[in-house]
């Protein structure tokens, strides 16, 4: 698997994603019904640091041993945000930025599921 591409990915979707919700969490949240736009721009903090990250180590050898907490750490979020969104989609949510949204972070968990259990190969 290319580690960089997934991580470069990833990176891009995570801080487009809290970007927006750092400069527009008023709207994201009215959209999205969500409580409070402090605790959304909180979030929006959480995703774009955690896509610096994945940008700062996109270059890197990961899997297997190698760079173990990234893989982790990606995989986590990915997985556990993929399905509570596919809990929110059986239950009938049927908004386009859900749907969309799910099948992202099951494409990234699989990615990253890939990448952690599996020997990483070295490509020059």
């Amino acid at each position: 698997m290319n580690t960089k591409l997934l991580l470069t990915a990833s990176a891009v979707v995570m801080g487009a994603a809290g970007i927006a919700g750092t400069f527009a969490p008023a709207e994201i949240a009215n959209a999205l019904q969500f409580g409070s736009p402090v605790v959304l721009q909180l979030l929006a903090a959480l995703l774009f640091a955690f896509a610096m990250v994945n940008w700062m180590a996109r270059g890197s050898l990961i899997g297997g041993i190698y760079n173990r907490p990234v893989a982790v750490g990606n995989l986590t979020h990915f997985l556990i945000g993929g399905l509570a969104l596919i809990k929110i989609v059986a239950a009938g949510e049927r908004r386009v930025a859900f749907l969309v949204a799910t099948a992202i972070y099951i494409v990234f968990a699989l990615g990253f599921a890939a990448v952690l259990f599996r020997s990483p190969v070295q490509r020059d």
